[in-house]
């Protein structure tokens, strides 16, 4: 157990409190701040559009984001739901949250791949073929939907097989609900085959192309959506539209989940930590550092981790800390970079599993190894500098208790045996060694034999002769 001072915890608890308080803050101005919404209420004679924009990888946070939006759209009556799609890729079990969301969803869905130029690649195949209506931009493309290592590698052959399957038997069940093209969508699965827009409408997946929003709507209007087993006309003559976009926490969410932020949060706010409780009051780096650490691992918390990598980097830091009371030696020092390391190469990805090919959710190995030149280095200079100190000659006052011994004095009176002695300009008390002599006379020369506290034992020196009855100066 670390032993630490009262005033340590008392700095600790502080920096805890003002931590906490900082994070209420922050996500009060969250929700405090949120998306354009419109109300239907405001124009009762137009019907509500939903704009659901998705712009990156799939992960745990996009999927909540689109799960709100759907939400929204029910719980204010919308007449459709429009997910503006781009995105490279990202989690399976993200995007089965999604689809299972769109699938659920009490509102007709419409996704919409754009802007020109924009892609629903990987995962994004699975949530576009998942909705009532897919729409296209000119200029898009959908699919390359293989499934691979979580950290973008080929999966061995049994292990490919069987996700291979898996995931397409979930594109098959998706197509089949939608009336979409099974073959077409099942080998962007099988053999990563791609489409652009004009290839995805002329074989069954995409159901029509749109230039822009204004268009898709005009396109929509009076299209049949067949919804919970009832056929339905989408009425967009006179629409009003309410935009859902990441509110301030989602976009902090968003951004502190990429596995390289998150793990230099971690490192950084780790150092700040040891920093403070080497040095209690210092305040910045231990406030700094709390704050860094929570906001770390809140990220590390929206990604499929592992258990394994997070206690390397616990390990790491009791180590730092270890390093920091053990000053000089450089063991512990070496073994904390070691295992943070380790911890980065295991935290996020390395024991995950399978994923549809995009983003990689892994700490940068350059990243790594940049951090681990650093703060190896760092340990070392100052692991050699203390050891250096250590062989320097410091000054010693001339009156440390073992440099009085054998130092000449005078005696400011008679010492028969006791009395005082000036010595190196101070006052002490003594007594005579009658091992040397009965009594010394003032003003005689006399010579440090011990020393107990305060309390000198002399002798003449020799320069001085003496005799039964007393010393005086040759």
């Amino acid at each position: 157990m670390l032993n630490l001072s009262n005033k340590t915890w008392t700095n600790l608890c502080r920096m805890l409190t003002a931590t906490v308080l900082l994070l209420f803050g922050l996500w009060g101005l969250a929700y405090g701040i949120t998306a354009h919404q419109v109300s239907a209420q405001s124009h009762p004679e137009s019907e509500l559009v939903v704009r659901i924009t998705l712009n990156g990888s799939i992960d745990g946070v996009s999927s909540r984001f689109i799960d709100r939006g759907l939400d929204f759209a029910a719980d204010n009556g919308a007449e459709l739901a429009v997910i503006v799609l781009d995105t490279p890729g990202g989690l399976l079990d993200a995007t089965r949250d999604i689809v299972e969301s769109i699938m659920d969803s009490d509102v007709p869905v419409a996704v919409y791949v754009a802007p020109i130029g924009a892609q629903a690649a990987s995962a994004g195949t699975f949530i576009g073929a998942s909705a009532h209506i897919l729409a296209m931009s000119p200029a898009t493309n959908i699919g390359a939907a293989s499934v691979v290592g979580a950290m973008g590698e080929d999966l061995p052959e049994t292990l490919s097989d069987k996700a291979a399957k898996d995931a397409a038997a979930f594109m098959r069940s998706i197509a089949e609900q939608r009336g979409r093209n099974v073959d077409a969508l099942e080998s962007s699965v099988i053999s990563a085959d791609s489409y652009s827009s004009t290839e995805a409408l002329d074989s069954g997946i995409a159901d029509l192309i749109a230039a822009d929003y204004d268009s898709l709507l005009e396109l929509l209007d009076g299209v049949e959506v067949q919804l919970n087993d009832d056929i339905s006309s989408l009425e967009l003559k006179s629409v009003i539209t309410s935009n859902v976009d990441f509110t301030v926490l989602e976009s902090f969410l968003s951004f502190i989940s990429n596995p390289n932020i998150a793990f230099l949060l971690i490192s950084i706010g780790g150092l700040g930590l040891i920093v403070e409780i080497w040095n209690p009051g210092l305040w910045v780096p231990g406030t700094l550092g709390l704050l860094f650490l929570v906001t770390g691992w809140a990220g590390v918390g929206q990604m499929p981790f592992s258990w394994a990598g997070v206690a390397l980097i616990v390990l790491a830091g009791l180590l730092f800390y270890l390093e920091s009371t053990a000053a000089g030696l450089g063991y512990f020092g070496v073994a904390a970079v070691i295992c943070l390391i380790l911890g980065g190469v295991f935290l996020v990805g390395f024991f995950g599993s399978p994923i549809v090919y995009g983003d990689v959710p892994i700490v940068n190995r350059w990243l790594l190894a940049a951090i681990g030149v650093g703060l190896g280095s760092i340990v070392l200079w100052l692991a050699l500098e203390l050891r250096r100190s250590r062989e320097v000659i410091l000054y010693e006052s001339p009156n440390t208790l073992n440099n009085l011994i054998g130092s000449v004095g005078v005696a400011q009176s008679k010492m028969s045996p006791s009395g005082q002695v000036l010595l190196n300009g101070e006052y002490w008390s003594g007594e005579v060694d009658i091992t040397f002599s009965s009594e010394i006379s003032y003003g005689t020369e006399v010579e440090v034999v011990s020393v107990d506290g305060n309390h000198l034992t002399v002798k003449p020196s020799r320069n001085v002769q003496f005799d039964r009855g007393g010393a005086s100066e040759i």
